[in-house]
Protein backbone atom coordinates (compact mmCIF):
# COMPACT_ATOMS: atom_id res chain seq x y z
CA UNK A 1 0.00 0.00 0.00
CA UNK A 2 2.79 2.46 0.17
CA UNK A 3 2.15 5.42 1.75
CA UNK A 4 -1.34 6.31 0.86
CA UNK A 5 -3.97 7.95 2.78
CA UNK A 6 -6.49 5.50 4.86
CA UNK A 7 -10.22 6.48 6.03
CA UNK A 8 -8.68 5.99 9.71
CA UNK A 9 -9.75 8.90 11.27
CA UNK A 10 -7.18 11.14 13.90
CA UNK A 11 -8.84 14.02 16.41
CA UNK A 12 -7.31 15.70 19.47
CA UNK A 13 -9.03 17.26 22.12
CA UNK A 14 -7.19 19.81 22.31
CA UNK A 15 -7.51 21.65 18.92
CA UNK A 16 -9.83 20.77 15.58
CA UNK A 17 -8.36 19.49 12.31
CA UNK A 18 -6.80 22.99 10.75
CA UNK A 19 -6.96 24.81 14.02
CA UNK A 20 -4.36 26.26 16.11
CA UNK A 21 -2.57 24.37 18.72
CA UNK A 22 -2.90 25.87 21.82
CA UNK A 23 0.28 27.34 23.59
CA UNK A 24 0.32 24.57 25.90
CA UNK A 25 1.72 21.94 23.47
CA UNK A 26 4.38 24.12 22.08
CA UNK A 27 8.14 25.08 22.74
CA UNK A 28 7.28 28.28 24.12
CA UNK A 29 4.38 26.85 26.41
CA UNK A 30 4.69 23.24 28.70
CA UNK A 31 5.83 21.45 25.56
CA UNK A 32 3.63 18.61 26.16
CA UNK A 33 2.28 16.48 23.43
CA UNK A 34 -1.66 17.00 22.77
CA UNK A 35 -4.08 14.03 23.43
CA UNK A 36 -4.58 11.85 20.57
CA UNK A 37 -7.20 9.72 19.36
CA UNK A 38 -7.61 7.33 16.57
CA UNK A 39 -10.63 5.17 14.94
CA UNK A 40 -11.55 3.16 11.41
CA UNK A 41 -7.95 1.61 11.50
CA UNK A 42 -7.53 -1.08 8.25
CA UNK A 43 -8.32 -4.76 9.11
CA UNK A 44 -5.48 -6.60 10.53
CA UNK A 45 -4.02 -3.96 12.45
CA UNK A 46 -1.42 -4.71 15.02
CA UNK A 47 0.29 -1.82 15.88
CA UNK A 48 0.65 1.92 15.49
CA UNK A 49 3.39 4.37 14.95
CA UNK A 50 2.84 8.49 15.50
CA UNK A 51 5.00 10.88 13.40
CA UNK A 52 4.58 14.60 14.05
CA UNK A 53 5.87 16.40 11.58
CA UNK A 54 6.31 19.88 9.97
CA UNK A 55 6.48 20.44 5.84
CA UNK A 56 6.47 24.03 6.25
CA UNK A 57 10.29 24.55 8.39
CA UNK A 58 12.59 25.91 6.17
CA UNK A 59 15.52 23.16 6.30
CA UNK A 60 16.42 20.36 4.46
CA UNK A 61 17.88 17.63 6.92
CA UNK A 62 18.68 14.19 6.84
CA UNK A 63 18.04 13.93 2.77
CA UNK A 64 14.35 15.59 3.72
CA UNK A 65 12.39 18.16 4.12
CA UNK A 66 10.74 19.98 6.94
CA UNK A 67 10.89 19.06 10.93
CA UNK A 68 10.64 16.18 12.71
CA UNK A 69 8.51 16.75 16.24
CA UNK A 70 7.90 14.32 17.48
CA UNK A 71 8.26 9.89 16.37
CA UNK A 72 6.21 7.38 18.74
CA UNK A 73 6.15 3.95 18.17
CA UNK A 74 5.84 0.10 19.30
CA UNK A 75 2.38 1.00 20.27
CA UNK A 76 0.01 -2.10 20.46
CA UNK A 77 -2.98 -2.19 18.43
CA UNK A 78 -5.03 -1.70 21.64
CA UNK A 79 -3.89 1.53 21.66
CA UNK A 80 -6.57 4.30 19.67
CA UNK A 81 -5.70 7.29 22.16
CA UNK A 82 -2.60 8.85 23.85
CA UNK A 83 -3.33 11.04 26.70
CA UNK A 84 -1.62 14.28 26.87
CA UNK A 85 2.29 14.29 27.15
CA UNK A 86 1.92 10.42 26.66
CA UNK A 87 4.89 8.49 27.87
CA UNK A 88 3.82 5.12 25.71
CA UNK A 89 5.57 3.23 23.05
CA UNK A 90 9.27 4.32 22.23
CA UNK A 91 10.45 7.46 21.07
CA UNK A 92 12.70 8.78 18.57
CA UNK A 93 14.54 11.03 18.09
CA UNK A 94 13.52 14.55 16.53
CA UNK A 95 15.29 17.45 14.65
CA UNK A 96 16.43 19.18 17.66
CA UNK A 97 18.37 16.32 18.66
CA UNK A 98 16.24 15.00 21.75
CA UNK A 99 14.68 12.13 21.97
CA UNK A 100 10.93 12.35 22.48
CA UNK A 101 8.11 14.98 21.73
CA UNK A 102 8.99 19.21 21.37
CA UNK A 103 6.50 21.06 20.47
CA UNK A 104 5.94 23.39 17.57
CA UNK A 105 7.88 26.64 17.51
CA UNK A 106 8.52 28.03 13.93
CA UNK A 107 11.25 30.44 13.42
CA UNK A 108 10.23 34.46 14.65
CA UNK A 109 8.06 36.09 11.75
CA UNK A 110 8.26 33.38 9.91
CA UNK A 111 3.87 32.91 9.55
CA UNK A 112 1.78 29.79 10.44
CA UNK A 113 3.07 26.65 9.97
CA UNK A 114 1.36 23.44 9.62
CA UNK A 115 2.05 20.47 11.63
CA UNK A 116 1.03 17.16 11.15
CA UNK A 117 0.37 14.70 12.98
CA UNK A 118 0.36 11.00 11.50
CA UNK A 119 -1.01 7.55 12.89
CA UNK A 120 0.60 4.50 10.39
CA UNK A 121 -1.14 1.58 10.96
CA UNK A 122 1.04 -1.75 10.78
CA UNK A 123 0.44 -5.06 10.11
CA UNK A 124 2.34 -6.60 12.85
CA UNK A 125 3.57 -5.64 15.96
CA UNK A 126 7.45 -3.56 16.26
CA UNK A 127 9.77 -3.78 19.05
CA UNK A 128 12.18 -1.07 17.62
CA UNK A 129 15.03 0.30 19.93
CA UNK A 130 14.06 3.59 20.95
CA UNK A 131 16.42 6.70 19.57
CA UNK A 132 15.32 5.91 15.81
CA UNK A 133 15.38 9.28 13.01
CA UNK A 134 12.59 9.57 11.02
CA UNK A 135 14.36 7.58 7.84
CA UNK A 136 15.16 4.72 9.53
CA UNK A 137 11.76 5.06 11.60
CA UNK A 138 9.85 5.08 7.72
CA UNK A 139 12.55 2.04 6.59
CA UNK A 140 11.37 -0.34 8.97
CA UNK A 141 7.84 0.70 9.26
CA UNK A 142 7.23 1.32 5.07
CA UNK A 143 7.28 -2.88 4.56
CA UNK A 144 4.48 -3.20 7.39
CA UNK A 145 1.97 -0.33 6.62
CA UNK A 146 -1.52 -0.98 5.86
CA UNK A 147 -3.34 2.63 6.19
CA UNK A 148 -2.09 6.04 7.57
CA UNK A 149 -4.13 9.39 8.32
CA UNK A 150 -3.16 12.71 9.42
CA UNK A 151 -4.61 15.60 11.89
CA UNK A 152 -2.92 18.99 10.81
CA UNK A 153 -2.65 21.63 13.44
CA UNK A 154 -1.39 25.22 12.79
CA UNK A 155 1.17 27.75 14.76
CA UNK A 156 2.49 30.72 14.42
CA UNK A 157 4.50 31.63 17.29
CA UNK A 158 3.91 34.55 19.00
Amino acid sequence: MAFALSTMQVKSSAFEAHGAIPTRHTGEGDDLSPPLSWSGAPEGTEGYAVICHDPDAPLVQHGSYGFVHWLLYNLPASTTSLAEGAGDGSRGNNDFGKVGYAGPMPPEGHGVHHYYFWVLALDKPTELPEGLGLSELLKQLEPHLLGMNRLIGTYRRG
